[in-house]
């Protein structure tokens, strides 16, 4: 009998912005998927706005994820993202301890920081911590400044060989996951992501450089290939196109001239994805 995807989403909310779970519910949801939201904190808009309203949802955690329990919840997916705080990291391992079965998928986005700088909540121990978390997933999305603090490397902005990228994407493998893509690496007029799996394909998933970065690319890059994974689509090809749908909502919001802190306006794109 045909059984719908489930998937749980280990995130905060951010009401306006575009970024983590308002991100990941619909991506996900148009995947079929019906989707479990593990709030970690409510935000009224993301932290790059110059005010927001912050609510830490840590201290309830265990009680909301405890009904779970008692349910006898089952999931194909379970997806983790920004994490703000080494208790919260400790409850997502505690979490995948409690529901990983065979078959289930664990998808972990390390959300640490960008541009060669760790973000100002995340301390050496929630560093630490991460690098353990990472071990626990089957697929892992680091950026390049996230790879670099996860193995210990000095970071740069460019320079990166295809040998340097397998060697730290093997480092990586070596921590547990099975399969990683390193993304936002700059080559030029492209940009790259090195995408690695053991006993499989590894190299660059290139697309042309169409505009800058925005707040939430990371959170849409990463619902796409978590969407498409738990789905059964291959790794290579998921990230592949996951890079193409931020690439054409990169393009879109720079045309609809939406403000660089709202967003990719991924939702005009929802049509594509079955494609």
């Amino acid at each position: 009998m045909r059984k719908q995807k489930r998937a749980a989403i280990i995130q905060d909310m951010s009401g306006f912005g575009r970024c983590s779970m308002t991100v990941a519910l619909p991506l996900m949801s148009t995947g079929g998927i019906q989707c479990c939201p593990v709030p970690t904190a409510l935000l009224s808009n993301h932290t790059a706005y110059p005010s927001y309203f912050f609510y830490d949802f840590t201290d309830q955690m265990s009680d909301y994820t405890a009904e779970w329990k008692k349910m006898q919840l089952e999931f194909d997916g379970i997806y983790a993202g920004f994490l703000g705080s080494k208790e919260q990291i400790d409850l997502v391992e505690q979490f995948i301890f409690d529901f990983k079965q065979e078959g289930t998928l664990v998808i972990v986005d390390p959300v640490m920081g960008d541009h060669g700088e760790a973000y100002p909540t995340y301390t050496e121990e929630m560093c630490q911590e991460m690098k353990r978390l990472v071990g626990l997933a089957d697929i892992i999305t680091p950026n390049l400044t996230e790879a670099c603090i996860l193995t210990d490397r000095p970071y740069r902005e460019d320079g990166w060989t295809a040998q340097a990228l397998h060697t730290m994407a093997s480092e990586l493998a070596e921590k547990g996951a099975k399969k990683i893509v390193i993304t936002g690496i700059d080559q030029g007029h492209f940009v790259s992501n090195y995408v690695y799996e053991v006993g499989g394909e590894h190299g660059f998933v290139r697309r042309k450089k169409v505009a800058a970065a925005r707040p939430g690319t990371g959170d849409v890059f990463a619902s796409m290939i978590a969407r498409d994974t738990i789905n059964g689509v291959t790794f290579r090809k998921a990230v592949g196109r996951a890079a193409e749908f931020v690439k054409q909502c990169l393009i879109c919001s720079e045309e609809m001239e939406v403000p660089k802190n709202d967003g990719v306006c991924f939702e005009l794109f929802m049509d594509l994805k079955r494609g």
